[in-house]
Order: C-alpha cells, then sequence, then structure tokens
C-alpha cells in the first residue's frame, strides 16, 4: 500500500470516503498508528455515536408523533400507525440492546422533552389540529412509549 501524507490523507477524505475508510481499515489491522489520518478518523467515531443517537431520537420522535395521533384523532386510527409504533419501538429495543449506554438518553428528561415538543409539532401538521390540542409537556411515561402493548385511550 502506498503511503499517503497527511495532506493527501485529508484529500482523500474529502474526495473519496470509501476509499479512505479502506485505507484506514488496513492501517488499523496492520497497526500501523503512526500513519493513520487521526484528526478525521476522530470525528468519524465522534459521529458514528451522535448517528446512534439520531436513530434513537428518530424512532422515539416517530413513537410520540403517532401516540399523539392515536390519542387525539382516534377516529382516524389506523392499521398503519399501529405498525408504525410497534416497528419503532422494537428498533428501540434493538438500539438498546446494541448500545446499553443510550439508555441514559431514555432516562433524560430534557432530551424526552425536547424529542417530544419535535413529535408534537409533526403530528399538528399531520393532523392539522392546532398544536394546543397536544398537551405542552409529554403525555406518556417512558415506560408507556417503549411498552409494545400500550396504545393511549382517546380524550
Amino acid at each position: 500500500m502506498d503511503l499517503l501524507t497527511p495532506t493527501k490523507k485529508r484529500d482523500l477524505y474529502n474526495s473519496d470516503f470509501l476509499a479512505w475508510t479502506e485505507e484506514t481499515v488496513e492501517l488499523l489491522r496492520s497497526q500501523q498508528w503512526q500513519d493513520l489520518d487521526l484528526e478525521n478518523l476522530i470525528e468519524e467515531i465522534i459521529d458514528l455515536g451522535k448517528s446512534q443517537q439520531h436513530a434513537l431520537q428518530s424512532s422515539l420522535r416517530l413513537i410520540l408523533m403517532h401516540l399523539l395521533k392515536w390519542k387525539y384523532q382516534s377516529d382516524r386510527q389506523s392499521h398503519s400507525w399501529k405498525i408504525t409504533i410497534n416497528r419503532e419501538r422494537l428498533n428501540i429495543d434493538e438500539y438498546l440492546e446494541e448500545s446499553p449506554s443510550l439508555r441514559r438518553f431514555l432516562s433524560d428528561r430534557e432530551w424526552i422533552d425536547k424529542t417530544y415538543q419535535r413529535a408534537r409539532r409533526e403530528a399538528m401538521v399531520e393532523t392539522n389540529l392546532a398544536l394546543a390540542t397536544f398537551p405542552v409537556a409529554c403525555p406518556f411515561s417512558i415506560l408507556e412509549i417503549l411498552d409494545l402493548d400500550f396504545y393511549p385511550q382517546p380524550d
């Protein structure tokens, strides 16, 4: 393998990400620590962690939005809503199995509230109901949100 200068490594990172990852894997496997593009490697590892958090938040937001629709637009409840809620609950279960440290976000009230506010706004857009229709504070506990059998009763 041709060794690349730090500048060429950064150029490769910016011009051909796949080639950069393949080279990085080879350097790691051969323990050529001094030849690694550490600056970009560190950023990619940080991004991997963030992507897991974003996946968890996306699933949680979808569940919350559909639970709000289920509760406040009960006349339109559909099987597809139930499928989405179930799928995203199972996705969260998989995320937590793969990365148990993600659980800390589910016990972070501020993180849950931020996610809920986004879900609330999405529910407003999807249902054409006024934002005030939906409670300002999340009406569901984390246990209810993740419970495969929980569906809220209409108001």
